[in-house]
């Protein structure tokens, strides 16, 4: 299959000008906390320089034009809004067909948990991803990854957990690296075969049979391992599908084999999820809807960072958010992502999820933008090259139809990057 986003031929020198903003997110390799996540370290009238894909120079006009060589190949940013590339830190990237049934079926008043008790919801991408090809998994990925960099995401999570077998879990994962090395979208690898108990295993809630957390411990988690196709290790922590009791045991084994840790924590019910994650040293705890203060202040204790995810709070109708603003206050530092997947949050748009944040759970512009940029990029140990239009890193920029920043979470539903260059390269919008 033909990517319909090809980087243009590889040149050495490019300067982006004309900028009305260039919200560069310059500051410390740190997560952002506080009041600092709307410190933005915005840049007016600037331009960037970028040698071998990587940035040189950033500042006013005035300043970095001079810089450039006559050999330069000039973009003009036409007066609009200049951010790093967006970073995606929790999506399934690779699944196969599509749940629009089920959305039929939410709209018609079913529950996204009573679809899933009826054998649709996760088993049901499971059934279909296990029947596919990893050829047509890749094909598959690199659609999706081209829906991503249009919408100025550069850099992904990428969870497995549609397969739920040995071999079909490895599959996902090499499908992942085949994205990544095949499109410009870089995808940083997690493992989650603990996603659903699939129903070869439903007797492990009777304590009868084979186990499916020991088949994830025993043959799983070494192979994925030893084969590093996964960075971390990633739990759905519910009451009906993995208890924390189960959650710990799975976590910590991975853990044991050097992968890191993310959990899926307190989506449905402050399960005591969040206080697993903090407990483990976790990277991250993503959803948290549920999550009560003593929650939050374990998380922040612990250093977790905590990943929200709006868009599968809207797409399943619920109306219960992340108490982002006691995390902001408690100087949690949060993390936005899309959550992209065929069930709960069908969307990969980091814009859509920024305006979300904004409405629903009341982040400011500065706040959500700094969330889905150099904090994701921290929640992933990318930030040394991404997240922020530092000089040294890598040129993952986007130009945004807009002269205001505050204007991407503003503008919700439809606008597009008018450019998306990815380590200096510009990519051809189709």
């Amino acid at each position: 299959m033909s990517s319909k986003l090809e980087t243009a031929a590889t040149v050495s020198e490019r300067l982006l000008t004309n900028c009305s903003q260039i919200v560069t997110l310059s500051g410390p390799s740190r997560p952002r906390v506080g009041a600092e996540m709307r410190e933005l370290s915005i840049v007016r009238d600037g331009a960037i320089l970028m040698h071998f894909g990587r940035i040189v120079a950033v500042g006013p006009r005035s300043e970095v034009e001079p810089l450039a060589s006559r050999d330069a190949e000039i973009v003009d940013a036409a007066g609009q809004v200049v951010t790093p590339g967006f970073v995606d830190g929790h999506t399934h990237l690779i699944f196969a067909g599509n749940r629009a049934d089920e959305f039929e079926l939410r709209c018609a008043g079913m529950t996204y948990q009573q679809i899933s008790e009826q054998g649709g919801g996760i088993r049901s991408t499971v059934r279909k991803t296990r029947t596919a090809t990893e050829g047509e998994l890749v094909d598959t990925g690199r659609k999706h990854a081209q829906w991503f960099l249009r919408n100025g995401t550069t850099t992904v999570e990428a969870k497995s957990g549609y397969g739920l077998t040995l071999e079909s879990e490895l599959k996902i994962l090499r499908a992942v690296r085949s994205v990544s090395e095949q499109t410009p979208l870089r995808c940083v690898p997690t493992f989650l075969g603990a996603h659903e108990v699939p129903e070869e295993y439903s007797s492990d809630y009777h304590y009868e049979g084979p186990s499916y957390v020991e088949l994830i411990i025993r043959e799983m988690l070494p192979a994925v391992a030893q084969q590093r196709l996964a960075r971390y290790c990633d739990v759905f922590c519910e009451p009906k599908v993995f208890s924390v009791g189960m959650a710990r045991q799975i976590l910590t084994a991975a853990k044991a084999l050097g992968l890191e840790l993310r959990v899926h924590a307190d989506q449905f019910t402050c399960s005591g999820a969040a206080l697993l994650a903090a407990e483990l040293g976790a990277k991250t705890a993503d959803h948290l809807e549920q999550s009560d203060s003593v929650s939050i202040a374990a998380l922040k204790a612990a250093g977790v960072q905590p990943v929200l995810l709006p868009g599968s709070v809207y797409a399943i109708g619920s109306q219960k958010y992340a108490p982002a603003r006691a995390m902001i206050e408690a100087g949690l530092a949060v993390v936005l992502a899309t959550d992209f997947n065929p069930g709960s949050s069908p969307t990969a748009s980091m814009p859509m999820v920024m305006s979300l944040a904004c409405t629903q759970m009341k982040m400011t512009p500065a706040e959500a933008l700094t969330a889905a940029t150099i904090n994701a990029a921290c929640s992933l140990d990318v930030q040394h090259d991404v997240g922020s239009l530092d000089v040294g890193k890598v040129a993952d920029i986007v130009v945004h139809e807009a002269e205001d920043y505050r204007e991407i979470p503003y503008w919700f539903g439809g606008q597009r990057p008018a450019v998306v260059l990815v380590g200096g390269e510009r990519l051809a919008q189709a």
